[in-house]
């Protein structure tokens, strides 16, 4: 087996198949016993119940047909097969047809979901599903003001979503209730589970166990209509953890270091599986932090095995019950067959990991840091921290706040306070409401932090920063997960890296990028010499967790009285018409509307801050799409040339234009296009206004996929170097469509005034695809289908 050595801490086995010799290790536990259970999904979905045994009798069926050792991924991906006995299983190749558990969706993305969900006609959701206000709210003050302002600039939305969730059978979390992420951890969550949800970093769920799947809304639609969902079959990429978790390491720093191995495109495909001794010393907690920036290595999801720390969060937040259910299943469902195979292994020893911090502009630029100061200064990176930020759906529980509290403690001990401004947000009204009760949120205050609403804020754009302006470069450090140029404060030279929170809290002490708390000291205020020690804090609360305010509710038992209201004169709000038809015929003469440079991600083809008051509202939400991507021609955004009349424009005036002309057109991007963000607006936009193929180097799997639902053809250079033959005045023309199948590439003509070249695209739709692509969108096709 070949294997090469990618640091002190990490190895990576990347050809050929990879055997895990022994079982991950786990707790074992009492008797184990498969009945049928009586212990409820949830305490808000008291009739629906653990579905253990029924995943147990589908594991054997697809046990029997493959003879083989399973991973712990495939045991709870295949257990969810709506048919086990005659699906294809081939990892990598097949579309898996899957019944998932339940499915989340937060308040942005879940108005266009929603929006689809009642163009269907369908009277009320076939699965457990809810809705989590998360998105709108911007930090600008702190929590209690900037909350009471989201609800009022926000209501017609929330209102609305109130209202639909009322009607169809969801349940509702109000504004100020926290991170759908955290809200799901805490109530939702469970080994064995797989969660569908409109967000990207739903995967934070593996820290219990369970494979969460980040998706486009038209996917969620499919499973709240009973419809099975369909995956294409991941690889299984392994992660073998030994040594232990301590000191400054964090488990931030096991997936900044994974990303740093992997890239930004490297788990794409795949499901990330962690594994071995290692596991045992990352509180539950942690391990979903891990699971939740899997997201941004491209992976499908990431999974831990079941063991005693998530038993032990099952417990703290009272599902008792949930967890001894699970206890029953682990050798059988909950962890990994010996002698398992995977297709890529990484091995990482916790004992030497250094303590990371990652970007600036991608998050998958490493750094250790004994060589931050070094790199910064090579790079030219600003050296000044100009913010600190904690919290968000990757960093925001109990520990990771006890952990940070603890280094602020110690630096106010010599006298020091954080140098810059410190925000705090913490990832659900429970985690807040614990805090404040244990005086965590008071050592806060007295460093000098702020504390913001339980909500994403800064780390999706929702930060109304004043104290730089656009186009000034500078330096913050956060604990998010993502750092693509401009996405927190809409400033293309903020440089923002990403690491641990007890990094960013250490940082913010010293205000530099070049300050090491595992080797610098500081000078306190009595002028004496010392160094931080290091962080230290409790996984669960001794005292349980206070659940705050009470910010859930219920359905109805019966919505068939509630109205849904959708105001025409709107801005927020708009009802959505169907996408026309495929007319039969092949796609030619298609103008090149933009041909993008480099990275280009949601944020860049639908940007978010400013814009998600937006995201109910196609039309209007349109106005923001492709203009963050670089135009090939002149390097410049949102500047593109429109081929009809030789004036320049805004990318979608001139797509606009381009409609208003009956002028169909295509775009054209490079490798990874579309990674980052769930959200199908992405592909919603080029739709609405005129597109019909996106046609690039390689997508990233969430954006590839909403592409085929709304109906366009998501289409691959079988020759990257292709990609130069298209020029911004190229015609393209896609061939012989009436005989497009699986797996045969599409014939493209590529004109440049009198020069014709033939070029070859690849594509990944199956015949269920090909069927949204005809009937012009996937809930063009459901409707066909009912009819």
């Amino acid at each position: 087996m070949a294997a090469r050595l990618m640091s002190a801490q990490a190895q990576v086995c990347r050809l050929g198949k990879h055997v895990v010799a022994e079982a991950p290790v786990v707790r074992q536990f009492h008797a184990s016993c498969y009945t049928a259970s009586k212990v409820a999904l949830s305490k808000f979905d008291s009739d629906v119940f653990l579905p253990y045994e029924k995943l147990n009798k589908r594991l054997d069926v697809v046990r029997g047909r493959l003879n083989r050792p399973l991973t712990l991924s495939e045991k709870v991906l295949y257990s969810h097969l709506d048919d086990p006995a005659n699906q294809d299983i081939v990892r990598g190749t097949s579309y898996l047809r899957l019944r998932p558990d339940r499915v989340a969706m937060q308040d942005a993305t879940a108005q266009m979901a929603l929006l689809q969900f009642i163009s269907s006609g369908l009277k009320k959701v076939a699965v457990p599903s809810t809705v989590h206000c998360d998105h709108l709210i911007e930090a600008q003050i702190g929590g209690p003001k900037d909350l009471a302002r989201a609800k009022d600039l926000n209501k017609e939305v929330y209102d609305f979503l109130a209202s639909t969730c009322a009607k169809y059978g969801l349940g509702f979390w109000k504004p100020g209730s926290g991170i759908i992420h955290q809200i799901i951890l805490e109530n939702y969550a469970f080994p064995g589970l797989l969660m569908i949800g409109t967000d990207s970093h739903t995967p934070n769920g593996g820290g219990l166990g369970g494979l969460c799947i980040g998706v486009g809304g038209a996917d969620a639609v499919d499973v709240m209509a009973d419809i099975p969902w369909e995956l294409k079959c991941p690889k299984v990429i392994g992660v073998n953890l030994t040594g232990k978790i301590s000191g400054w390491t964090s488990p931030k720093d096991v997936i900044l270091k994974v990303a740093d191995i992997l890239t930004v495109k490297g788990g794409t495909g795949a499901i990330i599986e962690y594994h071995g001794k290692g596991v045992d010393s990352i509180s539950c907690t942690g391990m979903a932090t891990i699971c939740n920036m899997g997201a941004e290595i491209g992976a499908t999801t990431s999974l831990f095995p079941f063991n005693q720390r998530m038993a032990d969060y099952l417990k703290s937040t009272g599902r008792a019950g949930i967890a001894s259910e699970a206890q029953k299943y682990q050798g059988k469902i909950l962890s990994a067959d010996k002698n398992c195979e995977y297709d890529e292994l990484i091995e990482i020893n916790l004992d030497t990991l250094e303590p990371h911090v990652n970007g600036p502009f991608t998050p998958d630029l490493g750094h250790p840091i004994s060589k931050l100061g070094e790199n910064s200064k090579k790079n030219g990176y600003p050296l000044d921290i100009r913010v600190g930020l904690i919290g968000s759906c990757t960093n925001s529980s109990y520990e990771d706040m006890g952990r940070c509290a603890s280094i602020a403690k110690d630096a106010m001990s010599h006298g020091l306070k954080s140098k810059i401004p410190f925000n705090v947000t913490p990832g659900s009204e429970q985690i807040r409401a614990t805090i404040e009760r244990d005086g965590i949120s008071e050592v806060f205050d007295k460093f000098g932090g702020t504390v913001l609403a339980n909500a994403c804020g800064p780390c999706i754009g929702q930060w109304d920063r004043k104290d730089v302006k656009k186009g000034d470069k500078n330096t913050i450090v956060t604990s998010y997960n993502r750092n693509f140029t401009g996405r927190n404060d809409a400033n293309p030279a903020t440089h923002c890296f990403v690491t641990s929170p007890e990094l960013v809290t250490a940082l913010s002490i010293a205000g530099r990028l070049d300050f090491n708390p595992l080797t610098d000291e500081l000078t306190g205020s009595d002028g004496k010499k010392f160094k931080l020690k290091a962080p230290f804090g409790d996984e669960l609360p001794a005292q349980g967790f206070d659940p705050g305010q009470d910010t859930y509710t219920a359905p109805p038992a019966n919505g068939d009285n509630v109205k849904v209201a959708v105001d025409p004169n709107s801005t927020r709000l708009q009802l959505l018409e169907p996408f026309d038809k495929w007319n039969g015929k092949d796609l030619t003469d298609l103008t090149v509307l933009i041909k993008v440079k480099g990275k280009c991600t949601t944020d860049h083809i639908s940007a978010a801050g400013p814009w998600l008051k937006y995201r109910g509202h196609l039309d209007n939400i349109s106005n923001n799409m492709f203009i963050g991507a670089t135009n090939y021609e002149n390097n410049e955004m949102n500047k593109i040339k429109n081929q009809r009349n030789g004036t320049w424009g805004g990318v979608p005036d001139v797509a606009r234009d381009y409609k208003a002309n009956g002028i169909k057109w295509v775009a054209v991007g490079d490798e990874n296009y579309g990674e980052g963000s769930s959200r199908e607006h992405a592909a919603l936009e080029p739709r609405h206004l005129g597109g019909r193929a996106i046609i690039v180097k390689s997508f990233a799997r969430i954006h590839e996929t909403n592409l085929k639902k709304q109906g366009l053809l998501p289409l691959t250079f079988a020759n990257p170097a292709d990609y130069d033959k298209i020029q911004p005045t190229s015609k393209i023309s896609l061939l012989n469509l009436n005989s497009l199948a699986p797996g045969k590439p599409v014939e493209c003509e590529v004109k440049n005034g009198d020069k014709v070249d033939k070029i070859t695209l690849n594509h990944t739709l199956n015949d269920l695809q090909i069927g949204w692509f005809k009937a012009g969108s996937a809930l063009n096709r459901m409707k066909e289908l009912a009819q």
